[in-house]
Protein backbone atom coordinates (compact mmCIF):
# COMPACT_ATOMS: atom_id res chain seq x y z
CA UNK A 1 0.00 0.00 0.00
CA UNK A 2 1.68 3.17 -1.07
CA UNK A 3 -1.22 6.22 -1.50
CA UNK A 4 -2.35 7.24 2.06
CA UNK A 5 -5.67 6.40 1.46
CA UNK A 6 -4.84 3.01 1.66
CA UNK A 7 -2.62 3.25 4.21
CA UNK A 8 -5.65 4.72 6.49
CA UNK A 9 -8.16 2.26 5.33
CA UNK A 10 -5.49 -0.53 6.07
CA UNK A 11 -5.08 0.90 9.50
CA UNK A 12 -8.45 0.88 10.30
CA UNK A 13 -9.31 -2.23 9.26
CA UNK A 14 -8.27 -3.52 12.39
CA UNK A 15 -10.64 -2.98 15.62
CA UNK A 16 -7.95 -2.00 18.10
CA UNK A 17 -6.63 0.71 16.19
CA UNK A 18 -10.59 2.13 15.10
CA UNK A 19 -11.24 2.10 19.11
CA UNK A 20 -7.93 3.79 19.44
CA UNK A 21 -9.02 6.66 17.25
CA UNK A 22 -12.48 6.63 18.78
CA UNK A 23 -10.87 6.90 22.21
CA UNK A 24 -8.81 9.99 20.63
CA UNK A 25 -12.17 11.45 19.32
CA UNK A 26 -12.65 13.00 22.83
CA UNK A 27 -9.18 13.66 24.21
CA UNK A 28 -5.23 13.32 23.71
CA UNK A 29 -3.74 10.66 25.32
CA UNK A 30 -0.08 8.73 26.66
CA UNK A 31 0.47 5.73 25.38
CA UNK A 32 0.19 4.52 28.99
CA UNK A 33 -3.31 5.74 28.82
CA UNK A 34 -4.52 4.41 25.68
CA UNK A 35 -3.56 0.90 26.78
CA UNK A 36 -4.93 0.76 29.88
CA UNK A 37 -8.67 -0.92 28.93
CA UNK A 38 -6.73 -3.70 26.58
CA UNK A 39 -5.46 -7.06 27.52
CA UNK A 40 -2.22 -6.49 25.94
CA UNK A 41 1.65 -5.11 26.41
CA UNK A 42 2.60 -1.45 25.81
CA UNK A 43 4.29 -2.27 22.87
CA UNK A 44 1.85 -4.02 20.84
CA UNK A 45 -0.29 -0.78 21.78
CA UNK A 46 2.69 1.45 20.38
CA UNK A 47 2.91 -0.74 17.65
CA UNK A 48 -0.81 -0.11 16.46
CA UNK A 49 0.03 3.51 16.95
CA UNK A 50 3.04 3.21 14.42
CA UNK A 51 0.40 1.84 12.23
CA UNK A 52 -1.83 5.03 12.72
CA UNK A 53 1.17 7.35 12.88
CA UNK A 54 2.44 5.94 9.37
CA UNK A 55 -0.83 6.51 7.61
CA UNK A 56 -1.13 10.09 8.64
CA UNK A 57 -3.82 9.43 11.62
CA UNK A 58 -1.96 10.37 15.03
CA UNK A 59 0.98 12.05 15.97
CA UNK A 60 3.02 11.98 18.94
CA UNK A 61 4.19 15.19 20.64
CA UNK A 62 6.22 16.18 23.56
CA UNK A 63 4.91 17.71 27.22
CA UNK A 64 7.48 17.70 29.18
CA UNK A 65 8.18 14.28 30.28
CA UNK A 66 4.64 13.26 28.71
CA UNK A 67 4.45 12.22 24.59
CA UNK A 68 0.73 12.56 24.04
CA UNK A 69 -1.13 10.89 20.86
CA UNK A 70 -2.99 13.60 18.92
CA UNK A 71 -5.57 12.51 16.52
CA UNK A 72 -5.56 14.11 12.96
CA UNK A 73 -8.88 14.91 12.20
CA UNK A 74 -8.26 16.15 9.10
CA UNK A 75 -7.20 12.99 7.74
CA UNK A 76 -10.84 11.80 7.99
CA UNK A 77 -11.98 14.63 4.87
CA UNK A 78 -9.57 12.46 2.61
CA UNK A 79 -11.88 9.47 3.50
CA UNK A 80 -14.78 11.46 3.25
CA UNK A 81 -14.16 12.60 -0.10
CA UNK A 82 -13.38 9.10 -1.26
CA UNK A 83 -16.80 7.34 0.40
CA UNK A 84 -18.94 10.94 -1.09
CA UNK A 85 -17.91 10.28 -4.54
CA UNK A 86 -18.50 6.38 -4.90
CA UNK A 87 -21.98 7.53 -3.04
CA UNK A 88 -23.08 10.22 -5.05
CA UNK A 89 -22.23 7.18 -8.10
CA UNK A 90 -24.27 4.58 -6.26
CA UNK A 91 -27.05 7.48 -5.89
CA UNK A 92 -27.48 8.43 -9.65
CA UNK A 93 -27.44 4.71 -10.74
CA UNK A 94 -30.22 4.11 -8.24
CA UNK A 95 -31.94 7.31 -9.64
CA UNK A 96 -31.33 6.06 -13.49
CA UNK A 97 -32.81 2.39 -12.24
CA UNK A 98 -35.63 3.82 -10.75
CA UNK A 99 -36.30 6.20 -13.99
CA UNK A 100 -36.19 2.86 -16.26
CA UNK A 101 -38.27 0.76 -13.66
CA UNK A 102 -40.91 4.19 -13.71
CA UNK A 103 -41.27 3.73 -17.40
CA UNK A 104 -41.43 -0.05 -17.48
CA UNK A 105 -43.89 0.11 -15.25
CA UNK A 106 -45.87 3.35 -17.53
CA UNK A 107 -45.41 0.63 -19.95
CA UNK A 108 -46.93 -2.02 -17.96
CA UNK A 109 -49.95 -0.12 -17.46
CA UNK A 110 -50.53 1.11 -21.27
CA UNK A 111 -50.19 -2.91 -22.38
CA UNK A 112 -53.35 -4.08 -20.79
CA UNK A 113 -55.18 -1.00 -22.29
CA UNK A 114 -53.66 -1.65 -25.78
CA UNK A 115 -55.06 -5.21 -25.35
CA UNK A 116 -58.34 -4.40 -23.94
CA UNK A 117 -58.80 -1.80 -27.30
CA UNK A 118 -58.05 -4.01 -29.79
CA UNK A 119 -60.20 -6.91 -28.16
CA UNK A 120 -62.96 -4.31 -28.74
Amino acid sequence: MTDQLSRVFGALADPTRRDIVARLSDRDATVGELAEPYAMSLQAVSKHLRVLEEAGLVTRGRDAQRRPVHLEAEVFDLMTMWIERYQRRAEERYTRLDAVLADLQEGRDETPRETKDAAS
